[in-house]
């Protein structure tokens, strides 16, 4: 029942492009995504290198099924040309670009990918971390094929908002929503920001649980020690497979008999659909660890 087309990104690391230990400690996490980065983590004097170190990692073929991609500054920053035309060259996963407000911005994007002769595999990412951009989510997830995840910037985004970062997140529920929102009307995977205090687990794996509640695909992070608690977190539980499958074995087994109840509960097809997408989840994940 594994889904050849499901990704699974319960945890996308971030992984500071001029940092040559991190780039190598990359290779051995047992992380779903990389975003080796060129944006917040880099200081200006070590932009150029750390782009030629990224861009060479991305290129190497050495992070296994790691879904590798690249973030590139910003569209206002004097760095985003020359990130946007040597990640197109190195040809990752995805190109992540930070602060996109608007379809057209997307639309542009995805023209100068193609200008720049980015392979077809290499897709987009958008953060979406302005009002603005909470406000034209759908506007911005449906403005292209190429556009196949939407990040939350969730540090910036309560910037803007002039919000604190409290347990629960209340300040953010919104614009976490409207974006959730249009990721699922387009069909698009949608990942949860980041948590910043890596040494409160306890809060981590809470607003891991929270994410996973409200409907995200996974959880960027920011240190390698929050990576097994947003795998397990957005990956189904064995009760959940346990109860995926006897739901359906209930609903096969009691087809033409009217109605189909499982542990006492009517099951019908939007179960089912749950059901199914639950497994192919779960297989997916374990055909890909199997593998290596």
């Amino acid at each position: 029942m594994t889904d050849p087309t499901f990704r699974p990104r319960r945890s996308v690391l971030y992984m500071p492009g001029s940092n040559a230990k991190a780039l190598e400690k990359a290779k051995t996490l047992p992380v779903d995504g990389l975003i080796l980065d060129l944006e917040d983590s880099v200081s200006p004097d070590a932009k150029a290198q750390a782009r030629e170190a990224v861009c060479a990692a991305a290129s190497s073929g050495a992070y296994g099924r790691r879904e590798l991609t690249i973030r590139v500054n910003a569209a206002d920053t004097e760095w985003h040309a020359d990130d946007l035309a040597a990640a197109c060259a190195a040809g990752p996963d995805a190109i992540v670009v930070p602060k996109v407000d608007s379809a057209e911005a997307v639309r542009t994007l995805v023209d100068t990918l193609e200008r720049h002769g980015a392979p077809e595999r290499t897709a987009l990412w958008a953060m979406v971390e302005t009002p603005r951009a909470m406000l034209h989510a759908e506007e911005i997830a449906g403005a292209s094929e190429r556009l196949t995840v939407l990040v939350m910037g969730t540090n910036d985004l309560a910037k803007e908002l002039y919000a604190e970062h409290v347990p629960g997140r209340h300040p953010l529920l919104t614009g976490l929503s409207l974006a959730l929102l249009a990721a699922r009307a387009t069909g698009t995977a949608i990942l949860d920001g980041v948590y910043n205090d890596v040494k409160d687990t306890e809060g981590f794996l809470a607003e891991c649980q929270q994410g996973r509640e409200m409907g995200f695909d996974g959880k960027t992070v920011i240190h390698p020690g929050q990576v097994e608690g947003a795998n397990a977190a957005f990956a189904p539980s064995e009760q959940a497979v346990a109860d995926a499958r006897g739901m359906l074995e209930a609903w096969e087994g009691g087809q033409g008999s009217g109605v189909v109840t499982y542990r006492g509960r009517m099951v019908e097809n939007l179960h089912v659909e749950t059901a199914r997408r639950t497994l192919a989840i779960h297989e997916t994940i374990a055909a890909l660890h199997a593998d290596g």
